[in-house]
């Protein structure tokens, strides 16, 4: 799927102002492998200046229904003091653009290893773990009631969906296997339904020299266990090479935790947290090899998509150093 069509994108986005506007500096963002991403200028006749991002599916995508869905949470999320970017609209079948919607464009960097190494943002770590952990305690606090229609997705249900991706490639792979019979063994006892990012970790903040700006990707959220998020978070994968920093290569969990708590979150269970750690190590392992063999049995051919694969010996180790 090629750029989208400036003149259609300003005369949509025309519509939203009530005004004509043009488009400028239209260039698609770094990421994002299921999802394009596009930051543009709109420039009204008075010469104001927005700055927006288009988030739009590939090209033979049917999402509209969900990223209606992803929109709804989005607006609910930045009303209930979520840092989220603020939608602006959903694209409509006339605009011919695909699927999708625009939203403001939050400055800041989202590539993990700048973050965790670049002087820039040297004042900014050590806050991020306290700071992710007030996010996502109001995540969490957002009324289920007022929610687009989002899945349930049990701890339970999760792991014996893994299961079941594993089993379907039918190669051997010992260390998932002693990995989903210690999760099995051990599921978290039901919670009461929460809204869950599903995934909330490096790559999808937007950080800033004075911290955590925005949260972003919302199109995996569902309701669930809540500490799935934090657990997700300190999956070894999203340190990138900082790993004596559980949290995401930036922090320690007790400032996390102490950030969730100071956010209105309730109290978390270690072993639930360790629980979901283990399972999302093993969840990103399972997914590298559905991605590496979406590359080889070319549905997809992509080099990012074939690099993957050498990912799951790595995730195999990484739980196997989880597990007790």
């Amino acid at each position: 799927m090629g750029a989208p069509d400036e003149d259609r994108l300003a005369t949509a986005t025309s519509r939203h102002l009530r005004s004509p506007a043009r488009v400028e500096g239209l260039r698609r963002l770094s990421g994002g492998a299921s999802r394009e991403t596009w930051a543009f200028d709109a420039v009204g006749e008075d010469a104001t200046r927005h700055g927006l991002v288009l988030r739009r599916d590939p090209s033979g995508y049917l999402g509209w229904s969900e990223r209606a869905v992803e929109f709804d949470l989005l607006r609910l999320a930045h009303e209930g003091g979520v840092s989220v970017p603020r939608v602006w609209f959903l694209l409509e079948d006339s605009d011919d653009l695909g699927s999708g919607f625009v939203m403001e464009r939050v400055e800041g960097e989202t590539i993990a290893r700048k973050i965790l190494r670049d002087d820039e943002y040297a004042a900014a770590r050590p806050r991020l773990a306290r700071q992710c952990g007030e996010q996502a305690a109001r995540i969490h606090a957002l009324d289920p009631v007022a929610l687009p229609s989002l899945s349930a997705e049990p701890a339970a249900d999760q792991l014996a969906r893994y299961r079941e991706y594993l089993d379907g490639f039918g190669d051997p792979h010992p260390a998932f296997e002693l990995g989903l019979r210690w999760l099995a063994d051990r599921v978290p006892a039901p919670s009461e339904a929460h809204l869950v990012h599903g995934d909330f970790r490096n790559g999808n903040l937007v950080v800033g020299p004075d911290g955590l700006r925005a949260v972003l990707d919302w199109e995996l959220s569902h309701l669930g266990d809540p500490v799935e998020d934090l657990g997700w978070l300190c999956v070894k994968s999203w340190r990138f090479g900082v790993t004596d920093r559980r949290v995401g290569g930036f922090g320690d969990v007790d400032e996390l935790l102490a950030g969730y708590r100071d956010g209105g979150g309730s109290e978390v269970d270690p072993e639930t947290l360790a629980w979901w750690e283990l399972f999302g190590t093993l969840k990103w392992g399972v997914i590298c090899q559905i991605q590496a063999f979406t590359h080889l049995n070319g549905a997809v051919r992509s080099v990012e998509l074939a690099a993957l694969g050498r990912r799951v010996a790595e995730m195999e180790w990484d739980l196997l150093e989880l597990l007790p």
